[in-house]
């Protein structure tokens, strides 16, 4: 198992996000990933800046739409950031959600299409390629092409997907896949398609890191681990999968008051709607329940487990517990 660990920006203060990056490397995982979600903090930023404090830990962003950024901007990011890190960057790509690009006006509902031409584009460049590209989404010229060489010519290509055949696509097209497992139980659901996938374009399914991508609470102080989620619960339960949450005995219905609340700014009774039986969306509990979930998740076929949300009531100490106790477990 590989450990990944995810920022998202109401974690902490941005400057502080740079330092519990630095921590997260010191105590063990491998990579770290920073959600390029619609109106958040930038991601591009945030990764230039951990790449200048750290030199092992791969950095990654998640949910690189090629919607509101160009694949022009999205590879000159990525081929300069890589430089800058010495070949350390990851990219994920794709949506986890077509509502929030459409917050902007633009229709995503092609979102395979665009994520499947997108990559490819993106893989061109990286290449040095001149990339006359004509396909349904885009149709490039040929002054299509990087004006600088990059660091590395293949790095990796992580697809974010939802839905079965977006997750056939992500084990098709991608070197990773980053589903996002919540609640962690719909980990079933989500690794045989992606699995398909890569059998169906005649790939070894060993060759994808599925890099599955669970909110994450711990504590020594289990009440304490759940109480905190609830903020993390309350945003991104609305934008769930069906199947996912019939996981645990849930619906999107179930997330209807709280959407409304949203919707109108009232974020503190969103998050006074979250029950108990939602706050089971993520591996939460001691280091020890912590270890016994994630050995859950390996044996379902997760290879990398991404961790992220609230990380537990004090992110520095979830971090320590996590690189002292779980992931040393592990290997």
């Amino acid at each position: 198992m590989k450990f990944g660990i995810r920022f998202i920006g109401y974690v902490a203060s941005m400057r502080e996000i740079v330092n519990l990056s630095v921590k997260s490397e010191k105590a063990g995982f491998e990579y770290v990933w920073y959600p390029h979600d619609t109106f958040m903090h930038n991601t591009w930023v945030t990764t230039t800046a951990v790449a200048e404090h750290t030199s092992k830990i791969k950095i990654g962003s998640v949910g690189t739409n090629p919607y509101t950024t160009s694949p022009a901007e999205i590879a000159t990011y990525i081929g300069t950031l890589d430089e800058l890190s010495q070949g350390r960057v990851v990219l994920g790509m794709g949506v986890h959600t077509e509502k929030m690009v459409e917050w902007t006006g633009i229709d995503a509902s092609n979102y395979m299409t665009r994520t499947r031409e997108a990559t490819e584009i993106i893989r061109a460049l990286f290449r040095g390629e001149v990339v006359d590209y004509q396909g349904e989404e885009f149709q490039w010229t040929d002054q299509c092409y990087l004006r600088f060489k990059p660091y590395r010519a293949n790095i990796p290509i992580y697809i974010c997907p939802f839905g079965e055949d977006y997750l056939k696509l992500s084990g098709e097209i991608g070197d990773g896949s980053l589903p996002m497992i919540t609640p962690p139980d719909s980990a079933s659901y989500m690794v045989p398609p992606i699995v398909e996938g890569a059998r169906q374009a005649g790939r070894n399914p060993d060759e994808v890191d599925i890099a599955g991508c669970a909110w994450l609470s711990i504590s020594n102080d289990r009440n304490a681990a759940t109480d905190v989620l609830r903020s993390m619960v309350s945003y991104f339960g609305p934008y769930l999968e069906a199947p996912a949450l019939e996981k645990i005995g849930l619906a999107p219905e179930d997330f209807v008051e709280i959407k409304q609340c949203l919707d109108a700014g009232q974020y503190d009774k969103a998050e006074s709607l979250v029950t108990e039986d939602m706050c089971k969306l993520a591996l939460t509990g001691t280091p020890k329940d912590i270890i016994t979930q994630i050995e859950r998740l390996a044996e379902q076929g997760i290879t990398q487990i991404n961790l992220g949300g609230p990380l537990g009531p004090d992110p520095e100490e979830a971090i320590r517990l996590m690189g002292e106790e779980v992931i040393p477990y592990f290997q």
